[in-house]
């Protein structure tokens, strides 16, 4: 994509969604390193332990929900 030829508002369209998918990535590496350091006691093998794996899922859907509440808490305060 040549930059030089988008308008304000490409241009502005063009940040915004660049800033999400940065927010997107920053969001998927945090969580994968609270949720690994909680869950991952070990040197992992082939495969996670039913533990580790549970432990994994229920701690990403926490994760994930706390996100979604703060985020709407952040909207309903503008």
């Amino acid at each position: 994509m040549d930059l030089s030829d988008l308008n304000s508002a490409e241009m502005q369209k063009f940040y915004s969604e660049e800033q999400q998918r940065a927010m997107v990535n920053e969001m998927v590496a945090k969580l994968t390193s609270e949720c690994w350091d909680k869950c991952i006691t070990g040197t992992p093998g082939n495969k996670f332990s039913s533990s580790e794996s549970n432990c994994l899922s229920n701690c990403a859907h926490r994760y994930l929900e706390m996100s979604m509440l703060i985020m709407k808490r952040f909207q309903s305060m503008q």
